[in-house]
């Protein structure tokens, strides 16, 4: 089927960049999330990352302004109607995530491919919780959205080759390049990198160095552009509780049960950038 229309629910970090990206390649885009306060703050986001590329000289105003153009933004899902092609990005959990595809199947036309930024969760769980699961596929995208070229797409069981094919050919639209890899907890990416930095937490923790020179030693010794740590205040600490927690339940291998420092951070609302605090400190920055 043909997708000129792209729905992206949740306008937060995932989100706007994914509604960005699309809207850059030139489709039109329906932007939803639940309080206008949260879709004003995704507008703000990209019209403020757009602004870059003008001051860098890489685009006009006037295209920026064609790009902000091509994006509609709101609260009602049934905006979504509209839409040929629909991605989520909202929270990191099963129960939110499956009550809204139940919802989009009755939005959206037959025809139409749901798909989930979900970093962790099985596509074929949550395809099943729609009616859909043929027309219903992972689409990783990697945070920033708009820079990074790296999209794993994962099929469930009842995933269709035309939705696989379909989403393929959208994601090399977008500038992405599209991996194929399979439906298990964290798939690739995750699966390699939050062990890393829960054992990372785990040195913190036990004192074998502070997070300045855990961090350190990862970039100068490793060549890594970001230390283990400030990556994970850059994913939001929660986010990485959650995903350990579902490999731990995925896998049952205590190799993937999460650092205790790392859940006693996320009970004390220390969530990293976002929450101004997390291993490293941004309250000031």
């Amino acid at each position: 089927m043909s997708i000129k229309t792209i729905g992206v629910v949740g306008a937060g970090t995932m989100g706007n960049g994914i509604g960005h990206a699309a809207a850059q390649s030139g489709y039109q885009v329906i932007l939803v999330d639940l309080e206008t306060s949260f879709v004003e703050r995704g507008m703000e986001t990209i019209s403020r990352n757009l602004q870059r590329g003008v001051d860098k000289e890489r685009m006009t105003a006037a295209e920026k302004d064609e790009i902000l153009g091509r994006i509609r933004s709101g609260t009602d899902r049934q905006l979504l109607a509209e839409a040929d092609f629909i991605v989520e990005a909202i929270a990191e959990q099963f129960e939110a995530k499956a009550e809204l595809f139940q919802q989009l199947d009755e939005i959206t036309r037959p025809e139409v491919i749901l798909a989930t930024n979900t970093s962790s969760i099985s596509i074929t769980k949550l395809g099943a919780a729609s009616r859909r699961p043929e027309r219903f596929i992972g689409m990783h995208f990697m945070n920033p959205v708009p820079v990074m070229k790296l999209v794993e797409i994962i099929r469930g069981l009842e995933t269709s080759d035309e939705t696989y094919r379909t989403v393929h050919a959208l994601a090399e639209k977008m500038g992405k390049t599209a991996v194929e890899v399979n439906d298990a907890p964290g798939f690739v990416s995750n699966r390699v990198l939050l062990p890393m930095i829960n054992e990372a937490i785990f040195a913190l923790m036990e004192g074998v160095g502070t997070a300045e020179s855990i961090d350190t030693v990862m970039k100068l010794g490793m060549k890594h552009p970001m230390g283990p740590l400030q990556l994970a205040d850059f994913i939001g600490l929660d986010v990485c509780l959650q995903i350990m927690d579902v490999l731990y339940d995925g896998f049952g291998d205590p190799k993937y049960r999460a650092c205790p420092l790392l859940r006693k951070m996320v009970d004390a609302g220390r969530l990293g950038k976002k929450s101004g605090r997390g291993f490293h400190d941004y309250s000031k920055k």
